[in-house]
């Protein structure tokens, strides 16, 4: 079992927190740190004026997205994608703007169902975030009647609201997963 501890500094995300993920892979096991960005000032603003700034550069409201795909990369590492997107969207259509995986094996015309919810295929693993998530439709419940209870359809799942913050943490394709690894919130350490 491996450890893959990312930050998601660069996405400014609500928390700051990094985030680690335990893998398993048949081959060996790999450990990966991701080393968070340096930050450089470049001029100071009186208390006074700065609570006023901070209140007009606040940033719209976003959901962040990490997404594990099914495959390791060469090295034995997860490949994972971090995007960002606004809420109240289908993750189908976040997923295909942001060129991430979906159908696998069924990505050509006339294989899948477009996003109508009739065939199965797009279904993804929720690791984390589902408070994010609106409730299983009926067709999820009729399509994932025998899979876990954290698979979803992504034609049929809408990420929160649109003033919706979060992570929200997706597994591409669990059918075809070739790896296992788990996720958890870990304490960031303080550099010397």
């Amino acid at each position: 079992m491996g450890t893959l501890q990312l930050s998601i500094h660069g996405l400014a995300t609500t928390s700051s927190v990094p985030r680690k993920f335990n893998f398993r892979s048949r081959s060996s096991t790999t450990h990966l740190r991701f080393s968070t960005p340096k930050i450089r000032a470049v001029s100071t603003v009186p208390d006074s004026e700065s609570t006023a700034k901070d209140k007009e550069h606040d940033e719209p409201p976003a959901v962040d997205f990490a997404f594990v795909h099914s495959v390791l990369l060469p090295d034995g590492t997860p490949d994972v994608h971090f995007r960002r997107a606004c809420g109240g969207q289908k993750l189908r259509d976040i997923m295909l703007d942001n060129n991430m995986e979906l159908y696998g094996p069924y990505g050509r015309p006339l294989l899948n169902c477009a996003g109508g919810g009739t065939c199965g295929t797009c279904m993804v693993e929720v690791v984390e975030g589902k408070e994010l998530l609106t409730p299983r439709t009926d067709k999820e419940k009729e399509h994932l009647k025998k899979k876990p209870k954290n698979w979803r359809l992504a034609c049929q799942t809408i990420v929160g609201k649109p003033d919706s913050k979060g992570l929200l943490v997706i597994q591409q394709l669990p059918e075809w997963k070739a790896h296992e690894w788990s996720y958890e919130k870990i304490l960031p350490t303080e550099e010397p």
